[in-house]
């Protein structure tokens, strides 16, 4: 699989805004990233466009899988096949939620991005579906992005 993006492409490791911040997600989030989406299962399912019905699981994962599914991640991110990122309180390391930029399996796009929040962090929904979509369009060399900005 060749790179997401160009080799001569400095790939973004933050975006911050007055609300939240990113950063790239990686095993060191392991107990906040699962406390995060463990708590919001059924708010996470409900996001309009998110994957396929069947993340994140309704028994939820073991911290041990959670960690194993970071460090796949993190080595996407590693390799430029794909990014991932947390979403963390602007103020704190207090994970709010996830954006997935990774290669599209739609005709017609490059790249699919997805996002979700904790179900206590639903107003930051469209904030950050916004941001990331602003972000990608200035900063990032990609033309055909599927993201269904909220």
């Amino acid at each position: 699989m060749d790179d997401l993006v160009p080799a001569g492409f400095d790939v973004p490791t933050n975006l911050v805004t007055p609300r939240f911040r990113l950063e790239p997600l990686g095993p060191q989030h392991n107990r906040a990233d699962h406390a995060a989406w463990m708590s919001s299962i059924e708010h996470i399912r409900a996001t309009p466009d998110f994957p396929d019905g069947n993340w994140p699981p309704l028994a939820g994962m073991s911290l041990e899988e959670n960690l194993a599914d970071l460090q796949r991640h993190a080595g996407d991110f590693a390799r430029r096949r794909g990014f991932t990122y947390t979403v963390l309180e602007s103020s704190s390391d207090d994970v709010i939620g996830c954006v997935y930029i990774y290669p599209s399996t739609r005709d017609g796009y490059d790249v699919d991005v997805q996002s979700w929040v904790r179900a206590d962090r639903a107003e930051l929904d469209g904030p950050l579906s916004v941001a990331v979509s602003e972000w990608l369009t200035a900063e990032w060399p990609l033309e055909h992005v599927n993201q269904q900005v909220r």
